[in-house]
């Protein structure tokens, strides 16, 4: 044991050194930093995925032409994907329309009339129907449509709360023509395609756009005109995006300016074959470029953390693990608060557009690894194994974002390694208030904290449910957020029902006492409700079943409940026992089934869903080349900074599909190591979880008795919710489920799990394990003061 730190300390160094031998090994890559096109007045011209670096756009995306008078237009000439143009800081795309009252549209044969339009709502007409939209639900005549026959619950609970609440918490809904069936919010049209035109709530509109099947004709001013190849000027438009790939916009004279800023390919070398009209003007990525303006103040807080981070390491003795926190715990707050203050300013920068580069990147995520390593107090398994965790998964993003061929591919190992320093930077710094202050927060204060906590999670729950979608709102994941509100209250909330005396509640009603003792029932049901109704698989639902299931199991060791724990693992056995029925009974049981039977239909038999079941058939492939030791042979070490190959086309392989990336590049073996890291961490969390609630027996104060219950059982939560993750993530890639979207625990780019329930967890397992610590600490010295 007394050589354990010293190993983590070795392997951390290691990982961070595969880090820069990745960088230093990585290839030249060139991208276009400028893209000038010259029209004359009169002509037209063609561009795409060559012309405009942009690799998911089509051969032919876009068409540009210049009138006789000298103005430029654009259209867009793909008939899949779309073309957006942004003005004012407002994104628009292309064939669409903002409706008008006394506007004419033709879908197929049938022809609408606007009658009335606003922000909120629109009615139109088509001979003797009249139909009102309001960007959820579709009445016609007055009432709505029957439910079509193919909708899933969640869809139909969907409709019935937009149609039960007001407008403002209605969750938006499309509006689509076409098919023979009239129901929920389809118009049904002969002779016409199913979705060949919608209308949509977007940014406080209602627009209508064309689809894939017949045109849509629009009345205008100078006669009928097809919405989709209308021509939008360029006056106004500051950027465009096309194929995921955005460019700023500039006139200068007879020339067009296109500045690529995301979503770039790169090339191996600075040439390429263009038509006469298109010059570009080339960059080679600098992995050690600053960004003009602020980034002369993340360079100076990334020289400040990790001079503190040395001060810290040579000034304690022997270093880097046996440490005396008294004579450095100012210099430790202040570069714990640098280490926070880098990370946001990384992550302001990289929102705007003006990352640094990624040797900045490095440095800033090694700093946060090694700020959480050589913090005051002995290190614990649970602290050691995270790290270590942490430290493999920003290897791997780092391989994954040098062996693309594309400039967006670096972002996620950059946004992690952001989200990481403020994590764990401002863990660090509570970590470091909690040491030295050493007092327990009264339970009255935490349950308004914990109030407090679940209430904000709810709103943010809400917020997801009315502006945004199943990836989250605002670009966060407020699940995440409320899976850690669920298990702290969860956890207070056991805490208190086990060590609640029969003599203490005289002065309190029943029913207060099972409205405190019941609060986490109404999270989790928001959690639940959410899930069947925004999200598009039932991952959630068995996330939250192993959740709830861990939770009862260690509800019932601590109260003693024998029975309980049998029927809890009777449980869990009949579910695994489940899963190799469904392998037996094949694909002609599962064809019968109503709940999701598409999903277990591709995970039975891949071979007949080439397209929807391309991730499995594609990490299947990826992990069957990495063999036992790697793509490399070399368990990878070969490959770091080279290109990646096939994996990259594995849908998600930066977040859900993460673990077939790192079985294709450090083979089987290294999947091992990695379980056995994860399989380190859990014990340590439980190993914490069980010295708290053995603490919280042997106090002889009740505040202390109810922290150490608490401690243990947010811990427990805390477990349950990774251990969920990491069994439908390995069974996801593995092929052992069928296909659900989460994250694998400090492998995937997850910005918002990574921020809001790894980093807490990792933090709240330190401070756990250092309490106790103080507490036998005092005991041993027989300290009053203590």
């Amino acid at each position: 044991m007394k050589r354990a730190p010293s190993l983590v300390a070795g392997l951390l160094a290691l990982l961070c050194v595969l880090q820069l031998t990745a960088l230093w090994r990585a290839p030249a890559a060139w991208s276009p930093a400028l893209i000038s096109i010259a029209l004359k007045p009169g002509v037209s011209l063609a561009l795409g995925q060559l012309e405009l670096a942009a690799p998911l756009a089509d051969k032919r995306h876009l068409g540009l032409r210049r009138d006789q008078s000298g103005r430029w237009f654009v259209r867009n000439l793909s008939g899949t994907r779309q073309l957006l143009l942004q003005s004012e800081g407002v994104e628009r795309r292309t064939g669409t329309i903002a409706l008008v009252k006394g506007q004419q549209f033709r879908v197929g044969a049938a022809l609408f009339t606007v009658d009335d339009a606003d922000a909120r709502a629109l009615t139109f007409s088509s001979g003797a129907q009249h139909w009102r939209y309001d960007g959820a639900t579709l009445l016609r005549d007055g009432s709505a449509q029957p439910p079509c026959p193919d909708t899933r619950l969640a869809v139909r609970f969907g409709a019935a709360w937009n149609r039960l609440v007001p407008q403002v918490m209605t969750m938006a809904r499309p509006l689509t023509f076409g098919g023979n069936l009239y129901c929920d919010n389809r118009l049904g049209l002969a002779h016409t395609d199913a979705a060949s035109a919608s209308i949509a709530r977007t940014k406080g509109q209602l627009v209508l756009s064309g689809g894939a099947g017949a045109p849509l004709v629009m009345s205008g001013a100078a006669g009928p005109f097809d919405l989709a190849q209308r021509e939008e000027p360029l006056e106004g438009v500051s950027a465009l995006v096309a194929g995921h790939t955005r460019l700023a916009v500039r006139v200068q004279g007879d020339w067009l300016e296109l500045r690529p800023i995301s979503h770039v390919a790169l090339f191996a070398d600075a040439r390429q074959a263009l038509p006469a009209q298109v010059q570009w003007q080339w960059r080679q990525r600098q992995p050690w470029a600053l960004p003009a303006g602020p980034a002369w103040w993340l360079a100076l807080t990334l020289c400040c953390t990790l001079a503190v981070a040395g001060a810290l390491a040579w000034q304690r003795g022997r270093w880097p693990f046996v440490r005396d926190a008294g004579a450095g715990a100012r210099s430790a707050s202040v570069g714990t608060a640098l280490l926070a203050i880098a990370g946001l300013t990384a992550l302001v920068l990289q929102r705007g557009g003006t990352a640094p580069g990624i040797g900045y990147s490095i440095l800033l995520g090694c700093a946060a690894l090694w700020c959480c390593l050589l913090l005051p107090g002995r290190l614990t398994l649970v602290t050691a194994a995270g790290t270590l965790l942490l430290a493999v998964g920003l290897l791997a993003q780092l391989d994954l974002g040098l062996g693309a061929m594309e400039s967006s591919w670096l972002r996620h190992y950059q946004k992690t390694t952001a989200l990481l320093a403020i994590g764990l930077g401002i863990g660090a710094h509570l970590r470091l208030r909690a040491r030295a202050g050493g007092a327990v927060m009264p339970q009255g204060r935490l349950e308004w904290l914990l109030a407090a906590l679940a209430g904000a999670a709810l709103g943010a729950l809400l917020l997801q449910v009315m502006l945004g979608d199943e990836t989250g709102v605002f670009d966060l994941q407020p699940v995440e957020f409320a899976k850690l509100a669920l298990t702290t209250l969860t956890a207070h909330c056991l805490a208190v029902g086990l060590g609640w005396d029969a003599a203490l509640p005289a002065h309190t009603r029943p029913l207060l006492r099972w409205c405190r003792l019941a609060a986490p029932a109404l999270l989790f049901l928001a959690l639940l409700g959410l899930a069947l109704v925004q999200v598009d698989d039932y991952s959630p639902l068995i996330l939250l079943i192993v959740w709830a299931m861990s939770m009862a199991f260690a509800w019932s060791i601590a109260a003693r409940r024998p029975g309980a724990s049998a029927a809890i693992v009777g449980a869990a056995c009949m579910a695994a026992g489940a899963i190799a029925w469904l392998r037996y009974a094949g694909a002609g049981e599962v064809a019968t089934w109503t709940f999701y039977a598409d999903r277990f239909l591709v995970w039975l038999d891949p071979a007949s869903h080439p397209h929807t079941g391309q991730q499995l058939l594609l990490g299947a492939r990826a992990i069957a080349d990495g063999a036992w030791w790697g793509s490399d042979q070399l368990l990878g070490l070969t490959s770091l900074g080279q290109p990646a190959g096939a994996a990259l086309h594995i849908p998600q392989v930066q977040d859900d599909f993460a673990p077939s990336f790192f079985l294709n590049r450090h083979g089987l073996l290294g999947a091992l190591a990695l379980w056995l890291l994860q399989a380190l961490f859990l014990v340590g969390v439980l190993q914490t979880a069980a010295r708290a609630y053995a603490a919280g027996c042997a106090a002889r104060d009740f505040r202390q008795a109810w922290m150490g219950r608490f401690r243990c059982f947010a811990l427990c939560g805390g477990a349950a919710f990774v251990l969920g993750h990491l069994l439908l993530s390995w069974g996801t890639n593995l092929a052992i489920f069928p296909i659900m979207g989460q994250p694998m625990s400090f492998l995937s780019a997850g910005g918002s799990h990574l921020l809001f329930f790894i980093c807490p967890l990792l933090a709240f397992s330190a401070i756990s394990a250092q309490s106790f610590e103080e507490n036998q600490s005092c005991r041993s010295m027989s300290n009053t003061k203590c």
